[in-house]
C-alpha cells in the first residue's frame, strides 16, 4: 500500500468504516511509515478536540417569544375561503384534463428520488457502509460490479484531477439496485450513483440542494447519474465536468 492510498483511507479507519482486512493493511502501512503515522495522530487529536467541545447552544426564552410574536396569527376559515377552496379543486380537475397535473406529479417523483439519493448518501456515511470494495484502482473497482448489476457503472480514476477513487458498493434507490462509485475530495465523500434508464439521450447536468447536500444529476447514453456530497456546488460541478470529460475521452461518453 502506498502513502497516497493509505492517506485517503485514514478517515475511514478513524471512523471505523473499514473491514478487518483493509484496516489491517492500513495499520501495517502506518506501523512502517512515520509520515502516515504522524498524519493519523493529528487526525485523532483533532477528532478528540472536536468531541470534547461543548458545541450545543440553547436559545434564550426571549428569542422564542420574539419568533412566535413575528409569526402570522391563524385566522378562522370563512365561508368565502371554503368556496375558494372548492373553486381551486374544480380548477385542478380541469388542469388534470389537460395533462398539467401529470407534470406536477413527475416533479414530485423527481424530488422523491432526490430525497432517496440523499438518504442513501447518509446511510453510506455510517461505519462499515461506505464501500463493499475498497481500492484506488479503477481496474479493480469496475470488474467487481460485473455480474452484480444488469449494467456495471463506469469507473473513472480522477485522482490526478483532485478527486480520489476510494471504491464502490451496491445500493438501492427507488426500489432498484444500482452501483455507487465512491470518491473523496480532501475529507469530503462523493457518492456517484449510476442507474440504467429507459431513454438513450442526453440530459444536461443540473445541480440542486436537498437537505443541505448538493446533488449534480445528468443522463447520458442510457444511464442516469447522481453525484451527491457536502462539497460546495462549484466543486461538485467540477467533479461532474471532469467525469464527463474523462468519459468522452475514453470513448464511453
Amino acid at each position: 500500500m502506498t502513502c497516497d492510498e493509505a492517506e485517503i483511507l485514514l478517515h475511514a479507519l478513524l471512523d471505523g468504516e473499514l473491514d478487518a482486512g483493509h484496516a489491517r493493511e492500513v495499520e501495517d502501512h502506518i506501523a512502517a511509515c512515520p509520515r502516515c503515522a504522524a498524519r493519523l495522530r493529528g487526525l485523532r487529536e483533532m477528532h478528540k478536540a472536536v468531541s470534547n467541545m461543548d458545541l450545543r447552544y440553547t436559545a434564550p426564552p426571549a428569542l422564542r417569544r420574539r419568533i412566535e410574536a413575528a409569526l402570522p396569527q391563524p385566522r378562522l376559515t370563512s365561508r368565502r375561503s371554503l368556496l375558494q377552496g372548492f373553486a381551486m379543486g374544480s380548477a385542478l380537475s380541469a388542469l388534470a384534463a389537460t395533462g398539467l397535473v401529470a407534470v406536477v406529479l413527475r416533479n414530485d417523483d423527481e424530488q422523491r428520488i432526490l430525497a432517496e439519493v440523499v438518504s442513501a448518501h447518509l446511510r453510506s456515511l455510517q461505519p462499515g457502509h461506505l464501500t463493499d470494495v475498497v481500492s484506488t484502482d479503477q481496474h479493480t473497482v469496475k470488474p467487481w460490479f460485473n455480474g452484480k448489476l444488469d449494467v456495471a457503472p463506469p469507473v473513472i480514476d480522477l485522482t490526478a484531477q483532485g478527486f480520489t477513487l476510494v471504491g464502490g458498493r451496491l445500493d438501492s434507490i427507488d426500489a432498484r439496485a444500482l452501483g455507487a462509485v465512491v470518491y473523496r475530495r480532501r475529507s469530503h465523500v462523493i457518492n456517484l450513483f449510476v442507474a440504467q434508464t429507459a431513454g438513450a439521450g442526453h440530459r444536461a447536468a443540473k445541480t440542486e440542494t436537498v437537505q443541505g447536500f448538493n446533488i449534480r444529476r445528468w443522463s447520458e447514453r442510457g444511464l442516469n447519474y447522481w453525484a451527491v456530497s457536502d462539497l460546495g456546488a462549484d466543486e461538485l460541478a467540477e467533479f461532474g465536468e471532469k467525469f464527463e470529460a474523462a468519459m468522452r475521452g475514453s470513448g464511453n461518453g
